[in-house]
């Protein structure tokens, strides 16, 4: 599976931005798709995880402000990201973790730069 993330870019504070990711192959049934981003000499983070039945986990720094979606018959996750800071500013990351009996995969995406800045 390749996962083919696009939609970052250079915005300014209060601005808005929203991400695209779509897996490239098939895909289990149970899976997550989700976002992560990483900033130079820092850790990549979990932002945001959509699992396949539906429920959602934020990272508490973008409660409130993005909202991930998923279209599962394109494969597809989102990040619609408003009210942007230049604490946000970072690689962001698609992944995929997928599981069957007896295997799990774990896919990520070619990053995508979003930069916050006036």
């Amino acid at each position: 599976v390749q996962l083919q993330a696009s939609g970052g870019g250079l915005v300014q504070p209060g601005g808005s931005l929203r991400l695209t990711c779509t897996a490239d192959g098939s895909i289990f049934a149970i899976n997550a798709m989700g976002w992560y981003r990483q900033t130079p000499g820092k850790e990549r983070e979990l932002v945001a995880v959509q699992l396949s039945g539906g429920s959602t986990n934020y990272a508490e720094a973008v409660k409130g402000r993005f909202t991930i979606s998923r279209d599962n018959a394109k494969k597809t996750v989102y990040l619609q990201m408003n009210s942007l800071t230049p604490e946000d500013t970072a690689v962001y990351y698609c992944n995929l973790k997928e599981w069957a009996v007896a295997q799990r995969n774990d896919y990520w995406g070619q990053g995508t730069q979003v930069t916050v800045s006036s």
